[in-house]
């Protein structure tokens, strides 16, 4: 089995098993934060198989989109926390 055919018959399933999973995570999370965890788990896993498919078929550029999902998920977090900051003063 080479590494190629490990990626697609191996970690590309583990990883859409594990998007479901996530994302019944957070259509049923119990909290604002788990909701959020489980988006940037999501935009996480995406950026995994948007490497695999890059190494796959040797597109660099999916790289990029990959880079994008991770500025997105980053801003996303820091907005986040800005936002469970704001309300502890505001509640306080």
């Amino acid at each position: 089995m080479t590494l190629v055919e490990y990626y697609q018959y191996v970690v590309v399933p583990i990883l859409g098993v594990s998007v479901i999973l996530v994302f019944i995570r957070f259509l049923k999370g119990p909290s604002l934060a788990d909701r959020v965890i489980s988006l940037d788990m999501l935009i996480l896993m995406a950026i995994g198989i948007v490497v695999i498919y890059s190494i796959i078929y040797d597109q660099s550029t999916f790289l990029d989109i990959a880079m994008l999902f991770a500025l997105i998920a980053f801003l996303g977090t820091v907005a986040f926390a800005y936002y469970l900051e704001e309300r502890k003063k505001r509640d306080e």
